[in-house]
């Protein structure tokens, strides 16, 4: 078991990086290591069920940590993208891969399970995919996540029905004892999860003992998936089930940290028995069938779920990314075609072809996301920008550029006191939103002299640059001292370098962005921890008056790492160097 173990983490290790660095993202590096080393490559593993019945532990426990993220509000707000758009999607498309699978030279029964099969996407797949391109929290990530769930609920169902399509099978009667035997299975799981995790948890001092802390996150996920499994249910069901009962714990976020490490890796070797499995012999068989049936199926499962994004209200780039997410096949569509091959639904020559299928959908689905992204998504997302608003220059004495959350706060405070003032701000989104809640705002880019011009800049008093951009930022500055050299300007700054950069154009009123709230935080972390606050005021009043000192002094050199490295370590030994003469100085004028 050792060398097997070594053989499939230097796959790991070698192949997954290179696939994330060539964009192609780390599940093809699994498939590609997989069909490498297995039976159909360099054969340094044979034994695959071995793998495979470990490696499914993987998507069990993405399962779990897929429930820990649904809180029941959660599940409840996307109620409509996961009960309305779920279903349609797997319908539609089942209906459509059936008819195909008819045309194949399929009999209808089987056609229809094939169909429902690959209906399903894989979860294993997809959510890594999106999340390595900070894509969950879109629109079509949200979508995505809404159907993939779904199908994860109607596959035990699936997995029920599958007997009714085997040749001559009639529905006899109604399992009473199968049926009491899942309810209650399911019952025991929230019966635990509600009055028994918990208080373990408690029990033992929550991650103060974080190897019995792990001992007990794995054990749910093994206790849940096993009483599933016992009743004749999905173990990835009774984890999900287990996951969602912890999602509002006060836990929640050590379970988590404790249980990703063990899926992340599981759910590789999960991949890598994939593509270990895949017959490759049959596609050098078989080419021409291969090269129909594969696309074929991506093209089907985009075209459905492309038109059913744009009958949902998605614009046309969220429906390209939520159907290019989706045309795979699933690691659950190996369990339902192995289930109708038990009930004679499917003969072993279709679950051969119909399993390799699904294989090579997986493989190519990473390379064409990443193709998508890169030549297909960024076109559709180009879309004529509205023109500029005509500004009317109502004399206020004030502009601000840059309406957002620093731009806002400042706009807040001016009409608190009555100050008139004028909001530029380039974001068309942000400007619906603002104007949404009935702020006054104007579209667009503050860089440009007529726009600066028509907003009042020749007689207002003060510009107030809160933009985001640093570039942007600079641009503004440099216009507005170049075609405005009577306006006074205050300027938001990222950071220290950004600092020196608008120190360079001539701006000695700024203020870095996150520089006073982290005082203020500082203050209050020494109050916590016992200093006075009289004491914890004067200590960050010391450390800002030497800090803006030491901004001044540093504009010299800013461009000179190596001296501005020097620079920094010196300013720390003299700063604790100060700050204790400074007190010893403090307490020698309080004992006069």
């Amino acid at each position: 078991m050792l060398p097997t173990l070594a053989i499939l983490l230097a796959t790991a290790v070698l192949l997954v990086p290179l696939s994330r660095r060539l964009g192609l993202g780390s599940v093809l590096g699994y498939l590609a290591g997989g069909a490498l080393i297995g039976p159909s490559g360099l054969r340094l593993i044979t034994d695959v069920e071995e793998i495979a019945s470990v490696a499914g532990l993987g998507v069990v426990m993405l399962l779990f940590l897929i429930g820990i993220e649904v809180r029941p509000q959660r599940l409840w707000v996307m109620r409509r993208a996961v009960f309305v758009l779920g279903p349609a999607q797997v319908a539609v498309t089942t209906a459509a891969l059936a008819v195909a699978g008819r045309l194949f030279g399929l009999p209808w029964p089987a056609a229809v399970v094939v169909g429902a099969g690959l209906a399903l996407s894989s979860t294993a797949i997809v959510l890594p995919l999106l999340a390595e391109r900070d894509l969950l929290g879109t629109a079509a990530g949200r979508d995505t996540f809404a159907v993939l769930l779904f199908q994860d609920l109607a596959f035990i169902p699936l997995v029920a029905l599958v007997p009714l399509f085997a040749d001559g099978a009639a529905p006899g009667h109604v399992s009473w004892l199968e049926l009491g035997r899942a309810a209650g299975a399911i019952l025991a799981i929230l019966i635990g999860g509600r009055f028994l995790i918990r208080p373990a948890f408690r029990a033992i001092g929550g991650a103060r003992t974080p190897e019995v802390f792990t001992a007990l996150a794995l054990f749910v996920v093994a206790g849940s998936a096993a009483l599933a499994n016992a009743a004749g249910l999905s173990m990835s069901l009774g984890a999900f089930i287990g996951g969602v009962l912890l999602s509002d714990s006060e836990y929640r976020h050590e379970v988590q940290a404790n249980v990703e490490p063990f899926e992340g890796l599981l759910l590789g070797f999960f991949f890598l028995s994939v593509g270990m499995s895949a017959n490759l012999g049959l596609a050098v068989q078989e080419p021409w069938l291969f090269v129909a049936l594969v696309p074929g199926l991506m093209l089907i499962k985009t075209a459905v779920a492309f038109g059913l994004g744009r009958l949902g209200g998605q614009s046309n780039r969220a429906a390209a990314r939520f159907a290019l997410a989706l045309p795979q096949g699933s690691e659950f569509s190996f369990v339902l075609f192995s289930a109708a091959i038990t009930a004679g639904a499917l003969t072993q020559a279709m679950f051969d072809r119909a399993t390799l299928a699904i294989a090579l959908s997986m493989a190519a689905t990473p390379l064409l996301f990443a193709a998508s992204e890169r030549f297909v998504v960024p076109r559709l997302g180009r879309v004529a920008k509205p023109a500029y608003d005509a500004i009317e220059d109502d004399g206020a004495p004030v502009i601000i550029c840059g309406f957002g959350r620093v731009g806002q706060i400042v706009g807040r405070v001016l009409r608190m006191r009555g100050i008139a003032f004028t909001a530029l701000e380039q974001d068309t989104e942000q400007v619906e939103v603002i104007r949404r809640f009935g702020s006054k705002v104007y579209y667009g880019n503050p860089s440009r002299p007529d726009l600066l011009r028509a907003a009042g800049a020749e007689h207002a008093r003060l510009l107030v640059v809160a933009l985001d951009d640093m570039e942007q930022t600079l641009r503004v500055v440099e216009v507005a001292r170049r075609t405005f050299p009577n306006l006074r300007v205050l300027a938001r700054a990222r950071n220290r370098r950004h600092a020196h950069l608008l120190m360079d154009r001539g701006i000695t009123r700024l203020v870095r962005e996150t520089y006073h709230s982290s005082l203020r935080l500082s203050e209050m972390a020494l109050e916590d921890l016992g200093v006075t606050p009289a004491e914890a005021r004067s200590a960050v009043r010391f450390f800002q008056n030497y800090d803006e000192r030491s901004l001044l002094d540093s504009q010299a050199f800013y461009e000179d790492e190596r001296q501005l490295i020097q620079s920094a370590r010196q300013a720390a030994d003299e700063l604790t160097g100060l700050f204790e003469a400074d007190q010893r100085e403090r307490k020698a004028r309080a004992a006069e």
